[in-house]
């Protein structure tokens, strides 16, 4: 698997313990500190709406593949400083997304637009999908226990979220461990 700076995988994940085919590809939707993988299209069933325990994400309920995790809040941090990296809106092979390039390797990494799913109620809607991506990071929000932080991105910007519900289904961009 190729990484971004040695540290960002270049491809969400999918199902548990497996990388999307293609960058472009959605991967599945996962709730805070929780291993299972919710579709990224259509209606589900059995979705829970409870917030998760843990303050941060459990190596047993990570769904990355071998050698990569959920990244820390300091990670995704990084990946949204506009001093060392660049973020812009654009399409890759007919899917929008993010994409974010270091100033100094010039390397990138694309993020698809994803959306996300409502993590307060059972039916879990789809939201912005293909007008926004959401990933997880695995650090609780510091003023709420029902919140984690995340990395949130749109047309006109990328940023480290103020704690979204853990309930929420989100993307998950690993790194490298």
């Amino acid at each position: 698997m190729q990484s971004f700076n040695g540290l960002w995988a270049t491809r969400n994940v999918a199902s548990p313990g497996a990388f999307a085919v293609k960058p472009e590809d959605t991967g599945m939707f996962y709730q805070w500190n929780r291993k299972v993988g919710w579709a990224a299209t259509g209606d589900v069933t059995g979705w829970d709406s409870s917030t998760s325990s843990g303050t941060t994400w459990g190596k047993a309920n990570d769904p990355s593949p071998a050698g990569f995790r959920v990244p820390t809040l300091d990670e995704m941090k990084s990946l949204t400083n506009p001093i060392f990296v660049k973020y812009e809106w654009t399409n890759s092979n007919g899917v929008w997304g993010g994409k974010f390039t270091d100033f100094l390797s010039g390397q990138s990494i694309f993020l698809p637009a994803a959306g996300r799913r409502n993590g307060y109620s059972s039916d879990s809607a789809l939201f912005g999908v293909g007008s926004s991506g959401s990933y997880w990071s695995s650090t609780q929000y510091l003023n709420d226990v029902s919140r984690a932080y995340d990395l949130s991105f749109y047309s006109s910007a990328a940023s480290w979220g103020n704690g979204d519900i853990k309930s929420y289904g989100f993307s998950v961009r690993p790194v490298a461990e």
